[in-house]
């Protein structure tokens, strides 16, 4: 940790100008290499024989590219996550009553699309330390009616796949055999896992290129990956107008030739964006590691944390107020945004509250008063992160002098 000296000095300094949100509005940037293929993709759309296509070369190639990169056999690019999670409940044909198991702390994309699809969604606990759905709970609330389990990869952190994979191999559903592991990467895309890049374990995996995500395609977009093929004709169905069957419901999910074409770009620069964002979060830990009230991300061995966010727990003593003075001084007084990403969906969103009445977490909920996530993007210098933590570290003295 820096001393009191170097942090005055760094906080005198001043921040550099711009505004630091929590949630950083671009997460993978973009370079001309990104513009021109913009630019190409237009162009090579001008013939009015050719036009910007439904299946086009770039599509195609962008899903080739990215199940190679994961090591999956397919690929099915669409337009976002929130439809990928969607058509993932499509593929499941959940019935009355069937039940989809999925951490309580969490985006509430993955819990819209269980119940919009008409499941029963179960929340499970989180491991503290990794934020992602808590096997041992997990197993806990597996019932007879438990057709599948959601994790999410949070915040650039892959879930412990092979034990969810084993408990669902343990508690098969009496009709529909083992139950289905479906990956939300959202905030993941290019972590790794076990020798494996995140994607490559579970029934399938659905992947973000929003604007704030990793990689992105021109503000919305996304990929499922899968090395199923009866599921991969099936998503392929959904997502056109029921493909090349006969037998499947489709709607219009398609990624454009555009996005696909940037998606290229994107993808190949993708190491190179997260090996600086891994980088801060690194230096930002060495920073912090010795204030006793914070409790830093961690990166368990076997696992490569991409760092979509850079999460903290405040000491339990500190779960509310304290939490929500410390941001709100770190933003007034320093101007060092961060967000609370994310607390329980059912005290967050009503929707969820009212389709999952009488279910309440005592962790999760005692996680959600205390996690934050101060402003983190590959793209600040070292200057920027010493910044930050030096804020960080001053504003928790503060509040420790105020009593």
């Amino acid at each position: 940790m820096m001393d009191k000296a170097r942090r005055k000095e760094i906080l005198k300094r001043g921040r550099p100008s711009g505004k630091w949100d929590g949630e950083p509005m671009v997460g993978g940037w973009y370079t001309e290499e990104e513009v021109e293929a913009v630019v190409k993709a237009v162009r090579d759309s001008m013939d009015w024989q050719v036009g910007f296509g439904f299946y086009c070369e770039e599509m195609l190639e962008f899903e080739r590219k990215f199940a190679e990169y994961c090591g999956t056999a397919d690929a099915v690019s669409i337009t976002s996550a929130g439809a990928g999670l969607d058509m993932a409940m499509m593929a499941l044909d959940l019935e009355p009553g069937d039940e989809v198991i999925s951490p309580a702390i969490n985006f509430y994309a993955g819990h819209y699309s269980i119940i919009g699809q008409g499941g029963k969604l179960v929340f499970c606990e989180v491991d503290p330390k990794t934020f992602c759905a808590d096997p041992a709970d997990v197993e806990k609330r597996i019932t007879p009616r438990t057709r599948a389990i959601l994790p999410t990869h949070m915040n650039g952190l892959s879930a412990d796949m092979d034990a969810l994979l084993e408990i669902a191999e343990r508690h098969p559903h009496s009709k529909h055999g083992p139950l289905k592991v479906i990956g939300d990467v959202a905030r993941a895309c290019g972590a790794g896992y076990k020798d494996t890049k995140v994607g490559k374990k579970g029934w399938m995996n659905v992947f973000s290129f929003h604007t704030m995500k990793l990689m992105t395609t021109l503000g919305e977009g996304g990929m499922i990956t899968t090395d199923d093929p009866q599921l991969a004709r099936r998503l392929r169905a959904i997502r056109m107008w029921g493909g090349d069957t006969e037998e499947y419901w489709g709607g219009n999910y398609k990624m454009t030739k555009i996005q696909a074409a940037v998606g290229l770009v994107q993808l190949r620069r993708l190491d190179e964006m997260l090996s600086l964002r891994h980088e801060r979060a690194v230096q930002r830990t060495e920073l912090l590691k010795d204030v006793s009230e914070l409790t830093l991300p961690s990166e368990p061995p076997g696992y490569w944390h991409a760092y979509y966010l850079y999460t903290i727990l405040v000491a339990p003593e500190w779960a509310g107020e304290k939490r929500d003075r410390l941001m709100k001084m770190l933003l007034d007084d320093y101007g060092v945004g961060s967000a609370v990403l994310n607390p329980p969906t059912y005290q967050a969103r009503a929707f969820v509250r009212t389709h999952t009445r009488g279910q309440n977490l005592p962790l999760a909920e005692e996680l959600g008063q205390r996690l934050f996530c101060p402003f983190l993007h590959p793209l600040m210098s070292e200057e920027d992160n010493e910044y930050v933590a030096a804020a960080i570290i001053e504003t928790v003295e503060r509040i420790v002098d105020e009593g």
